[in-house]
């Protein structure tokens, strides 16, 4: 079977799954994860391993800057204490948390490696927690908090992930010369995002009456925003987001309601199909990477990998009830600009903690792990931590992804 048939033949899958999962009432991501898992078990379908490059390049940048244009940003606005809490500060908490699990559970693992593997988990996947959930109902603030988050996190986990396998590698950890790069590639990013924001801007007011080329247009500039700022050696998920943000609010001045539904309903098809794509990928990665761990240790690694899932759930559920916690406190004494539409309850801590599901990029980055070091020997223990993120993936992916719509539906039956 060529490459050719092989992508028709998951695309056709994938529809047909999709479709299915509405009549089961499965959400379909778990659904489309399970088919590729055994897809990847077909002797007559060639391996499907992952490029990380291509998932980067392809993947992310579309899905980026589309839930940064349909954001809200008034609610954004209002809620970035926590966003920005759970975008950075819980991304550097889990990496340490999952590092200390790796290091005193996995035989030979290093402080260094351990870290490799917290910040590859550290970041957590809101397209898979949104395709979940949708149709559950959730409110306008945990759906902008959860896609709020998944604009910022995959930059921080990025840095994270580049600074630990620079120390697996023999380079010198400095501080506050990380913090100062981390501030550099999201700054930079912020800068590259907004200049092409108002190259586009120019460009869609210089052609406003050809509405193919807007639309055109307002495709390719994610991907050619996020290259841009690769090159320039500063964030490209920044970039893709700030570009979204910098269109959207340009677009509500400029853009007549039916060419935004025009434009909604293009995207719409695009967003389902790479979705779509990402869920059958990670199944079809866990037969690729079994091949490569010994029989007798798929058992340990597995053991490893759930209790992982669960440290980290931990972390990030009392993460966010601290969060609760400190808003309800500085509202209480009225400091800095914490609203009352800020605050978090009971119900919107629960759902936003459990839907701290791991996905593609933790994927993407893990399987992107050099094969050598720079002195040419093998990358240490590099099969167990890919082995180990996909499945802490898989984990949160079908585990939480199963039990969140019934969390949510449980949560509103005691309303």
């Amino acid at each position: 079977m060529d490459n050719y048939t092989v992508i028709l033949f998951i695309l056709a899958i994938m529809i047909g799954l999709s479709a299915m999962a509405d009549k089961i009432n499965l959400p379909y991501p778990i659904l489309l994860i399970v088919a590729g898992i055994g897809m990847g078990f077909i002797p007559m379908l060639p391996p499907m391993e992952i490029n990380p490059e291509i998932i980067f390049l392809i993947f992310l940048p579309p899905l980026l800057y589309d839930a940064a244009f349909n954001i809200s940003f008034k609610e954004f606005k209002t809620n970035i204490n926590t966003i920005a809490t759970l975008s950075i500060t819980l991304v550097f908490l889990t990496a340490l948390g999952i590092a200390a699990v790796a290091y005193y559970l996995v035989p030979g693992m290093t402080w260094p490696l351990a870290f490799v593997l917290g910040s590859i988990l550290s970041a957590t996947d809101a397209v898979a927690a949104m395709s979940i959930t949708k149709g559950l109902g959730l409110s306008h603030k945990t759906n902008t908090i959860l896609e709020g988050e998944s604009l910022v996190n995959d930059a921080s986990a990025l840095v994270a992930y580049r600074f630990a396998v620079a120390a697996v590698t023999g380079s010198a950890f400095v501080f506050w010369k990380a913090g100062l790069e981390f501030l550099l590639l999201l700054g930079g990013g912020f800068v590259v995002g907004a200049v092409m924001g108002k190259v586009l801007a120019f460009i869609i007011m210089r052609v406003d009456k050809n509405k193919v080329v807007i639309i055109s247009f307002m495709l390719l500039m994610p991907f050619i925003t996020y290259l841009l700022a690769e090159e320039l050696h500063v964030s490209g998920v920044i970039a893709a987001v700030t570009l979204g943000l910098s269109i959207a609010r340009f677009s509500n001045k400029v853009f007549p309601v039916t060419f935004k539904e025009q434009s909604k309903s293009i995207w719409d098809i695009i967003i389902f199909m790479l979705n779509g794509l990402i869920f059958i990928l990670i199944g079809l990665q866990f037969p690729y990477v079994l091949k490569n761990i010994d029989v007798a240790d798929v058992g340990f690694y597995s053991l490893v990998a759930l209790v992982i899932t669960i440290v980290a759930l931990a972390i990030r559920m009392v993460r966010i009830f601290l969060q609760k916690i400190n808003l309800q406190k500085a509202f209480s004494a009225k400091k800095g600009r914490i609203t009352e539409e800020a605050l978090l309850d009971f119900k919107n801590s629960l759902i936003i903690g459990w839907s701290g599901m791991r996905g593609i990029v933790s994927l993407a980055i893990a399987l992107g792990l050099p094969e050598h070091l720079e002195d040419g020997t093998p990358f240490p223990l590099r099969n167990p931590i890919i082995f180990i993120s996909v499945a802490v993936v898989l984990f949160t992916l079908i585990g939480q992804g199963l039990t969140l719509p019934w969390i949510v539906k449980k949560l509103e039956e005691k309303e």
